[in-house]
């Protein structure tokens, strides 16, 4: 069924920050005990600062998961508007989601977290550790890439 540009980019907005904080509560959670709160205080980090964010109980939470699905909102609008003027990215959606999600989880990493408050303002190339970078790259994949292109290729031409 052919979507209309707002409601891709609602759908694939609302379905990546799912994915992409559920795998963060599962993940970091398994691998080192964090609770959702706490996660959630950490992406609040990116508007208010580690100490603030942390200091802030329930409201900085909600700060946090807001933030969250504002970035997924973004990401998911980039692609859907790029996929109005590249056609190709719309009929090989597979693969250009793919490697979207692979973009992403760079730009984000390398850019948007140390040049946001809850980094030091410094743009790096660090990579972190082995088992959390293949959980971002493959949750980027398929749970931010590939979402985006799905719903960026059924919007009607």
């Amino acid at each position: 069924m052919p979507l209309t540009l707002a409601r891709a980019i609602l759908y694939g907005g609302l379905t990546v920050g799912a994915l992409d904080l559920i795998d963060a509560f599962v993940f970091f959670g398994l691998r080192s005990g964090a609770r959702p709160m706490g996660i959630l205080h950490s992406i609040a980090a990116g508007f208010l600062g580690r100490d603030a964010a942390r200091a802030g109980g329930v409201s900085t939470a909600i700060v946090g998961f807001l933030s969250h699905f504002l970035v997924a909102f973004c990401i998911v609008t980039v692609y859907v508007l790029m996929s109005r003027v590249i056609p190709s990215l719309r009929k090989q959606w597979v693969v250009c989601g793919i490697a979207f999600g692979v973009a992403a989880y760079f730009v984000m990493t390398w850019f948007v977290v140390p040049m946001s408050n809850a980094g030091n303002g410094t743009i790096t190339y660090a990579l972190p550790a082995t088992p959390i970078m293949i959980n971002g790259i493959l949750i980027h994949m398929f749970g931010v890439g590939l979402p985006a292109a799905f719903f960026a290729s059924r919007v009607r031409r």
